[in-house]
């Protein structure tokens, strides 16, 4: 697969919470998540928990490509945790974790994983784009959102919020609990039927929602004429507060 990387953190100076990476036929993206003010809990950081997991799992999709995406996922979370339990609080509600985008290349499919709110968009020849992730966590976020702009403490509503992480009726991303890969949404299409293929952060699909500058047919049409560096050109013009942002753009063909 041919492939176009791009990633910037949300400001100038600032630690890039973001990992994206790709082996022949696969590629991951990571977005890291986290509290400010909680390296008390965690000595390594989110940015260390989101390279760590995408370097893990890059690996586990070389060495084992027949393998399910799901328990490699599982694999990838408990041995980046098992790295870290002895020196750091990997359980508590706040420690590092991380939303997961894979794409995997396997005879005539693509497959995909999502978790958390990260960003796999098929750019089919006949009809619009296919977009998967899972929207689970902006729901439930929505009210926590409103109070913060209603000017609540910013760490107690993070803090509140992230009590529904890796919780029936929650939202789950990756952090301590391998089980929370069998939450992940997945699935394949013919590679037959498909132009391309990108992973987004949610920082970077910004794009489409909340900042509606774009549809994704158009998104992917400048991803195949300008590549991912326009697209965050635009949200970074167009966002008073930006995010990480990264994009993976794949040729399929």
């Amino acid at each position: 697969m041919r492939t176009l990387m791009a990633s910037v953190p949300g400001r100038p100076g600032r630690i890039n919470q973001d990992f994206t990476g790709a082996v022949p036929g696969t590629a991951v993206l990571i977005d890291g998540a986290g509290i400010p003010g909680a390296e008390g809990l965690c000595r390594h950081g989110v940015a260390w928990y989101a390279t760590r997991l995408g370097a893990t799992l890059l690996g586990l999709l070389s060495l084992e490509p027949e393998r399910g995406l799901t328990p490699l996922l599982a694999t990838a979370i408990e041995q980046v945790t098992g790295e870290h339990r002895d020196t750091c609080a990997v359980t508590d509600p706040i420690s590092p974790s991380a939303t997961v985008a894979i794409l995997r290349r396997s005879g005539d499919l693509v497959e995909y994983l999502v978790l958390g709110d990260t960003y796999v968009v098929l750019d089919r020849i006949d009809g619009p784009p296919l977009v998967v992730t899972d929207p689970r966590e902006v729901v439930i976020a929505a009210p926590y959102q409103a109070a913060l702009e209603a000017g609540a403490d910013r760490e107690t509503v993070l803090r509140e919020l992230r009590a529904h992480r890796n919780q029936p009726g929650g939202f789950w991303l990756a952090k301590d609990d391998p089980l929370a890969a069998g939450e992940a949404i997945t699935g394949s299409s013919p590679i037959a039927g498909l132009a391309g293929a990108a992973l987004l952060s949610n920082g970077a699909a910004g794009i489409v929602d909340p900042l509606r500058l774009a549809g994704w047919p158009e998104v992917m049409s400048v991803l195949r004429s300008s590549g991912p560096d326009e697209i965050i050109r635009r949200v970074r013009a167009a966002d008073a507060t930006p995010d990480d942002a990264t994009i993976t753009v794949l040729g399929l063909a």
